[in-house]
Protein backbone atom coordinates (compact mmCIF):
# COMPACT_ATOMS: atom_id res chain seq x y z
CA UNK A 1 0.00 0.00 0.00
CA UNK A 2 3.19 2.07 0.93
CA UNK A 3 6.47 2.92 -1.13
CA UNK A 4 9.68 4.43 0.21
CA UNK A 5 10.67 7.46 0.35
CA UNK A 6 13.88 10.30 1.56
CA UNK A 7 12.98 13.04 3.91
CA UNK A 8 15.05 15.88 5.69
CA UNK A 9 16.18 15.67 9.17
CA UNK A 10 17.12 19.03 10.89
CA UNK A 11 20.54 18.31 10.44
CA UNK A 12 20.25 18.47 6.68
CA UNK A 13 20.69 14.70 6.65
CA UNK A 14 18.35 12.00 4.75
CA UNK A 15 16.52 9.31 6.40
CA UNK A 16 14.32 6.89 5.08
CA UNK A 17 10.50 5.75 5.29
CA UNK A 18 8.01 3.99 4.20
CA UNK A 19 4.84 5.61 3.75
CA UNK A 20 1.02 4.98 2.75
CA UNK A 21 -0.45 8.48 1.80
CA UNK A 22 -4.14 9.53 2.21
CA UNK A 23 -2.73 12.97 1.17
CA UNK A 24 -1.90 16.21 1.49
CA UNK A 25 -3.31 18.05 4.47
CA UNK A 26 -4.36 14.56 6.04
CA UNK A 27 -3.08 13.86 10.00
CA UNK A 28 -0.40 11.53 10.48
CA UNK A 29 0.66 8.52 12.21
CA UNK A 30 4.92 8.08 12.93
CA UNK A 31 5.27 4.39 12.96
CA UNK A 32 8.02 2.74 14.94
CA UNK A 33 10.18 -0.04 14.26
CA UNK A 34 10.87 -2.42 17.37
CA UNK A 35 14.73 -3.32 17.43
CA UNK A 36 14.55 -5.33 14.68
CA UNK A 37 14.49 -2.38 12.04
CA UNK A 38 12.57 -1.10 9.40
CA UNK A 39 11.42 -4.75 8.05
CA UNK A 40 8.28 -6.30 6.16
CA UNK A 41 6.33 -6.82 9.42
CA UNK A 42 6.39 -3.25 10.55
CA UNK A 43 5.50 -2.36 6.58
CA UNK A 44 2.90 -4.36 6.99
CA UNK A 45 1.74 -3.01 10.20
CA UNK A 46 1.91 0.65 8.54
CA UNK A 47 -0.28 -1.10 5.96
CA UNK A 48 -2.97 -2.28 8.09
CA UNK A 49 -3.00 1.11 10.18
CA UNK A 50 -3.45 2.74 7.01
CA UNK A 51 -6.12 0.53 6.21
CA UNK A 52 -7.92 0.77 8.86
CA UNK A 53 -7.41 4.74 8.84
CA UNK A 54 -7.40 5.57 5.36
CA UNK A 55 -8.07 9.19 5.96
CA UNK A 56 -4.59 9.11 7.95
CA UNK A 57 -0.99 9.36 6.57
CA UNK A 58 0.93 7.08 8.01
CA UNK A 59 4.94 6.92 8.08
CA UNK A 60 7.14 4.54 9.13
CA UNK A 61 10.89 5.50 9.76
CA UNK A 62 13.94 3.90 9.41
CA UNK A 63 15.67 4.44 12.64
CA UNK A 64 18.58 1.79 11.06
CA UNK A 65 19.71 3.57 7.79
CA UNK A 66 18.33 0.47 6.02
CA UNK A 67 19.49 -2.09 8.47
CA UNK A 68 17.73 -5.40 9.53
CA UNK A 69 18.60 -7.62 12.41
CA UNK A 70 17.29 -11.31 12.11
CA UNK A 71 18.33 -12.26 15.51
CA UNK A 72 18.72 -11.10 18.69
CA UNK A 73 22.18 -10.47 19.06
CA UNK A 74 22.29 -8.68 15.70
CA UNK A 75 19.42 -6.59 17.33
CA UNK A 76 21.40 -5.46 20.23
CA UNK A 77 24.41 -4.13 18.00
CA UNK A 78 22.17 -2.36 15.85
CA UNK A 79 20.35 -1.00 19.44
CA UNK A 80 23.35 -0.08 20.92
CA UNK A 81 25.15 1.68 18.01
CA UNK A 82 22.31 3.70 17.14
CA UNK A 83 22.83 7.53 18.50
CA UNK A 84 20.27 8.92 20.29
CA UNK A 85 20.55 12.79 19.03
CA UNK A 86 20.21 11.36 15.90
CA UNK A 87 17.53 9.13 16.29
CA UNK A 88 15.33 12.28 17.56
CA UNK A 89 16.39 14.17 14.66
CA UNK A 90 14.88 11.35 12.29
CA UNK A 91 11.36 11.86 14.20
CA UNK A 92 11.74 15.49 13.70
CA UNK A 93 12.03 14.69 10.37
CA UNK A 94 9.52 13.17 9.88
CA UNK A 95 7.60 15.46 12.13
CA UNK A 96 8.39 18.24 9.86
CA UNK A 97 7.49 16.36 6.90
CA UNK A 98 3.96 16.02 7.54
CA UNK A 99 3.81 20.06 7.76
CA UNK A 100 4.08 22.72 10.15
CA UNK A 101 0.00 22.51 11.24
CA UNK A 102 -0.18 18.82 10.91
CA UNK A 103 -2.15 16.92 13.51
CA UNK A 104 0.78 14.22 14.39
CA UNK A 105 0.09 10.94 16.48
CA UNK A 106 2.22 7.85 16.82
CA UNK A 107 2.70 4.12 17.59
CA UNK A 108 5.68 1.73 18.12
CA UNK A 109 6.26 -1.39 20.10
CA UNK A 110 9.47 -2.31 22.19
CA UNK A 111 12.37 -0.22 21.40
CA UNK A 112 9.52 1.67 19.24
CA UNK A 113 7.09 2.15 22.26
CA UNK A 114 9.87 4.44 23.83
CA UNK A 115 10.50 6.40 20.82
CA UNK A 116 6.54 6.95 20.44
CA UNK A 117 6.44 8.16 23.36
CA UNK A 118 9.18 10.51 22.83
CA UNK A 119 7.98 11.28 19.50
CA UNK A 120 4.78 12.81 21.55
CA UNK A 121 7.43 15.00 23.59
CA UNK A 122 8.99 16.34 20.59
CA UNK A 123 5.52 17.04 18.58
CA UNK A 124 4.70 19.59 21.41
CA UNK A 125 1.23 21.25 20.15
CA UNK A 126 1.04 18.92 17.11
CA UNK A 127 1.08 16.25 19.03
CA UNK A 128 -2.81 14.58 19.35
CA UNK A 129 -2.25 11.07 20.46
CA UNK A 130 0.74 8.32 21.46
CA UNK A 131 0.01 4.87 21.81
CA UNK A 132 3.20 2.66 23.05
CA UNK A 133 3.47 -1.05 23.11
CA UNK A 134 5.67 -1.76 26.01
CA UNK A 135 8.50 0.56 25.45
CA UNK A 136 10.23 1.52 28.23
CA UNK A 137 8.73 5.06 30.19
CA UNK A 138 10.05 8.15 30.50
CA UNK A 139 11.07 9.21 33.75
CA UNK A 140 12.08 12.75 33.57
CA UNK A 141 9.14 15.06 35.21
CA UNK A 142 10.10 17.78 32.89
CA UNK A 143 9.36 16.04 29.43
CA UNK A 144 6.17 14.43 30.63
CA UNK A 145 4.95 17.39 31.46
CA UNK A 146 5.52 18.35 27.93
CA UNK A 147 3.54 16.42 26.47
CA UNK A 148 0.14 17.44 24.88
CA UNK A 149 -1.85 14.91 23.84
CA UNK A 150 -3.24 11.37 25.30
CA UNK A 151 -1.33 8.14 25.51
CA UNK A 152 -2.54 4.99 25.25
CA UNK A 153 -0.24 2.45 26.64
CA UNK A 154 -0.47 -1.60 26.49
CA UNK A 155 2.07 -3.83 28.70
CA UNK A 156 2.11 -7.53 29.81
CA UNK A 157 2.03 -8.31 33.07
CA UNK A 158 5.36 -11.40 32.44
CA UNK A 159 7.27 -8.54 30.90
CA UNK A 160 11.04 -8.18 32.30
CA UNK A 161 11.72 -5.11 30.53
CA UNK A 162 10.08 -2.30 31.33
CA UNK A 163 8.08 -4.34 34.64
CA UNK A 164 4.89 -4.20 35.88
CA UNK A 165 7.03 -2.06 38.72
CA UNK A 166 8.49 0.48 36.05
CA UNK A 167 4.51 0.52 34.32
CA UNK A 168 3.08 1.21 37.94
CA UNK A 169 6.11 4.31 37.89
CA UNK A 170 4.88 6.03 34.82
CA UNK A 171 0.69 5.54 35.55
CA UNK A 172 2.31 7.81 38.62
CA UNK A 173 4.32 10.32 37.08
CA UNK A 174 2.32 10.75 34.27
CA UNK A 175 -0.61 11.42 36.52
CA UNK A 176 1.46 13.96 38.54
CA UNK A 177 2.15 15.28 35.09
CA UNK A 178 -1.54 15.89 35.00
CA UNK A 179 -1.55 13.99 31.62
CA UNK A 180 -3.87 11.46 30.74
CA UNK A 181 -2.69 8.21 30.14
CA UNK A 182 -4.85 4.93 29.48
CA UNK A 183 -2.93 1.36 30.19
CA UNK A 184 -4.15 -1.75 29.53
CA UNK A 185 -1.78 -4.94 31.05
CA UNK A 186 -2.00 -8.48 29.69
CA UNK A 187 -1.11 -11.70 31.03
CA UNK A 188 1.60 -11.36 28.70
CA UNK A 189 5.25 -11.28 27.99
CA UNK A 190 7.00 -9.12 25.91
CA UNK A 191 6.45 -8.67 22.20
CA UNK A 192 3.42 -10.43 22.82
CA UNK A 193 2.25 -8.16 19.60
CA UNK A 194 4.43 -9.35 17.14
CA UNK A 195 3.15 -12.82 15.90
CA UNK A 196 7.25 -14.20 15.16
CA UNK A 197 7.64 -13.86 18.54
CA UNK A 198 7.77 -16.50 21.59
CA UNK A 199 5.73 -14.61 23.56
CA UNK A 200 2.82 -13.59 21.04
CA UNK A 201 -0.61 -13.60 22.32
CA UNK A 202 -3.27 -13.65 19.93
CA UNK A 203 -6.06 -12.15 22.35
CA UNK A 204 -3.75 -9.62 23.69
CA UNK A 205 -2.47 -8.76 20.37
CA UNK A 206 -6.20 -8.59 18.63
CA UNK A 207 -7.45 -6.38 21.39
CA UNK A 208 -4.77 -3.79 21.73
CA UNK A 209 -4.91 -3.27 17.94
CA UNK A 210 -8.62 -2.71 18.25
CA UNK A 211 -7.87 -0.18 21.12
CA UNK A 212 -5.35 1.78 19.38
CA UNK A 213 -7.27 1.88 16.16
CA UNK A 214 -10.58 3.33 18.09
CA UNK A 215 -8.18 5.68 20.31
CA UNK A 216 -6.93 7.12 16.63
CA UNK A 217 -10.20 7.22 16.00
CA UNK A 218 -11.53 9.14 18.71
CA UNK A 219 -8.68 11.85 18.70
Amino acid sequence: MGSMIDYRRPDGGTCKGYLAEAGQGKPGIVVIQEWWGLNDHIKAEADRYHQDLPNMNVLAIDMYDGKVASTPDSAMKLVRGADPVRMTSIIQGAISHAGSDASIYSVGWCFGGMWSLQTAILAGKNGKGTVMFYGRPETNMDKLRSIQCDVLGFFGNLDRSPTPQMVSEFEKNMQDAGKKLTTYKYEAGHGFANPSNPSYNVVASEDSYGKAIEFFKQH
